[in-house]
């Protein structure tokens, strides 16, 4: 996991959901630390968490992704996919989604 380490990631936790930012640190095997981190409530145009972070999404004005934040701690990581850099420009223009 720590070969992830500086890289844009899709994190996916067992309780607290969805995650895209840079892994800035495995802190042990099921937490992780992020930064510049949306959390990604709903996506429409990608079948899997593997495509969204290999395409990013058809339809980015049906997704639900949050403000971003300096950073935040994850628990109970299940997944990190690094993403490419067509998913990284996609998921980032994804309009806010907030109310």
């Amino acid at each position: 996991m720590k070969r992830f380490e500086g890289k844009k990631c899709i994190i996916r936790s067992y309780g607290a959901g969805v995650f895209f930012g840079t892994l800035e640190k495995v802190e042990d095997n099921n937490c992780v630390v992020l930064s510049d981190v949306r959390r990604i409530h709903f996506w429409d145009g990608a079948a899997s968490l593997s495509q969204l972070a290999t395409e990013g999404v058809k339809r980015p004005h049906n997704c639900r992704f949050s403000v971003v934040v300096p950073s935040c701690a994850v628990t109970g990581v299940l997944e990190i996919i690094p993403c490419s850099d067509e998913a990284i420009r996609n998921i980032m223009s994804v309009p806010v989604w907030k109310q």
